[in-house]
């Protein structure tokens, strides 16, 4: 599946930020919803929390966007609960990645421009 848009990372910008920050933590490599949010929480501000059901109703979404897949690879069961979904990025999900993280480049940049953040 190549997204809801086609080919084109541009048409799905810009992203919710959760959506964007699931982009980064998957971009590192595949994890399981738990894992997804305590990286999520960990990177966000101090006390910013992630809800369970909107974390697996936008990993929903961005399956059906063709951003993130279902990983078939599994842990050993000795080591990992076999009821765990572990989620990867595709190469469109990363595609977008790249174009949301240049279109808030060039955010802060303006906002810079206009002095709000110093140098």
């Amino acid at each position: 599946m190549s997204g809801v848009s086609g080919n084109d990372p541009v048409a799905v910008l810009p992203l919710k930020p959760l959506v964007f920050q699931i982009l980064l933590v998957l971009i590192r490599g595949e994890r399981h919803g738990y894992s997804i949010v305590k990286e999520v929480e960990q990177a966000a501000e101090a006390g910013a929390s992630v809800e369970p059901g909107n974390l697996y109703r936008t990993l929903r979404t961005m399956l059906a966007q063709g951003l993130i897949g279902e990983s078939e690879r599994r842990p050993d069961p000795a080591i990992d609960d076999q009821r765990r979904r572990y989620f990867r990025v595709t190469d469109f999900g990363t595609r977008v990645a790249e174009a949301e993280a240049s279109r808030l480049e060039a955010l802060v940049m303006t906002a810079r421009a206009h002095n709000l953040l110093g140098s």
